[in-house]
Parts: structure tokens; C-alpha cells; sequence
């Protein structure tokens, strides 16, 4: 079974409190951290990619001008992530099987990964898994993949609550896909946390 048309969610409406800068425009590479995650997600087997704004949206919209991403604005994001979550199920095209959800502070993320969740999801069938998680050891990372047939149910959950409360329904329909690389455990929140991922692209080099 081909899966469907796939439309990728980058969430990057915070305030980056805790970096005490704004985490999407941190150097990374050859260019910005939203620039690393947005190019890894256009060299994925992805249909269109969407970047969800909020804080400082304009900034974070410049620099990515050339990079064919497309843009929703979240009036909501003070409230929290998953409303930044609802808004890009409520944007994503009608056609749509496959919501991708990926974290605009998480620029090790690399094409490779979201190919293994893709191919979780055409392997399982019309019967498979509706809720594809990378793990690696044992412990659950992102992206996140959800079948458009949760589109509704998402947008109807309760901001306080998350993501978590649809696993925690649906635990039939989770399938967790070990990884590789523990690049999907870390996101950024921390002054910490950006020199730990300049380490790893040292490292590892491009995503």
C-alpha cells in the first residue's frame, strides 16, 4: 500500500525562554536551526512542508523566504504547543493521509528518519499503525507521523492536556520504530542543549 499524500508540521511558535534568544534563528550550519529542519524535511519523501509561527513570526517568515515552505500563523501559541499542533491540521490540504509532525528546534532531524516512519506506515496497510513514533532506546522521540483519520480528534483536544492524551487513547494504533540515532530524543530549550547539537553536527556533519 503507497502512503498517501504527506504534509510535514514544523512547530516553531514559542518564545525560546529558556535559550534566551530566538531558537529557530540560531546559527547552525550553512545557515539557521529552522533552515537545518526545513531542508532535511524538503529532502524527505514529503508532499509540502508547513511551519507553524507565533512568536516573532515575521523574522522566522524572512528567513525562510527561499526555502518553499509555506506559513500559519498561531494567534494561539501562548496557550501552548498542541495549539500550534491544531493549527496545522486545520491548514493541511484536504488531501492529506499523513500529518508529519516535526520540531522547528530540532535540526539534527534527517530525511533518513522520516523515510523509516513513512515506511512503517505503508508496511502496516489500511489495518497498520495510525501513530508512527521513532524510539531509540525505548524511549519515544519525533517526529511524530498521524494519520489524517485522528485530523479531528486532535483539533477537539484540550490544550493543557496534548498530544499524549491521543497516544493514550489509541494504543492499538501506536507503532513505535526504533532508530539509529538518539538525535530524535533532543530538541533544544537550553544554551546547553544548542552547544550540544553544534557538537553533534561537528560531528556527524549536514543533516
Amino acid at each position: 500500500m503507497a502512503v498517501g499524500a504527506v504534509t510535514a508540521i514544523v512547530l516553531a511558535a514559542g518564545e525560546s525562554r529558556r535559550m534566551g534568544a530566538l531558537k529557530p534563528l540560531l546559527p547552525y550550519g550553512s545557515g539557521t536551526v529552522i533552515q537545518a529542519v526545513v531542508r532535511s524535511l524538503k529532502a524527505s519523501p514529503v508532499d509540502r512542508v508547513f511551519v507553524v509561527l507565533g512568536h516573532r513570526s515575521e523574522e522566522i517568515e524572512a528567513n525562510l523566504s527561499e526555502e518553499g515552505a509555506e506559513f500559519i500563523r498561531n494567534a494561539r501559541y501562548l496557550e501552548g504547543m498542541l495549539t500550534s499542533v491544531q493549527a496545522g491540521f486545520a491548514a493541511a490540504p484536504p488531501e492529506t493521509e499523513w500529518l508529519l509532525l516535526a520540531l522547528g528546534d530540532q535540526p539534527s532531524l534527517r530525511p533518513e528518519t522520516v523515510t523509516l516512519l513513512l515506511d512503517a506506515a505503508r508496511d502496516g496497510g489500511v489495518s497498520g499503525p495510525s501513530i508512527v513514533v521513532p524510539s531509540y532506546n525505548r524511549r519515544r522521540g519525533h517526529p511524530l507521523l498521524i494519520h489524517a483519520r485522528h485530523r479531528e480528534e486532535v483539533r477537539a483536544l484540550d490544550p493543557q492536556v496534548g498530544l499524549r492524551e491521543l497516544m493514550a487513547r489509541h494504543p492499538e494504533a501506536l507503532q513505535h520504530v526504533e532508530v539509529v540515532t538518539e538525535s530524535v530524543l533532543h530538541d533544544m530549550d537550553t544554551p546547553d542543549d544548542y552547544q550540544r547539537e553544534l557538537r553533534r553536527l561537528e560531528s556527524d556533519g549536514p543533516a
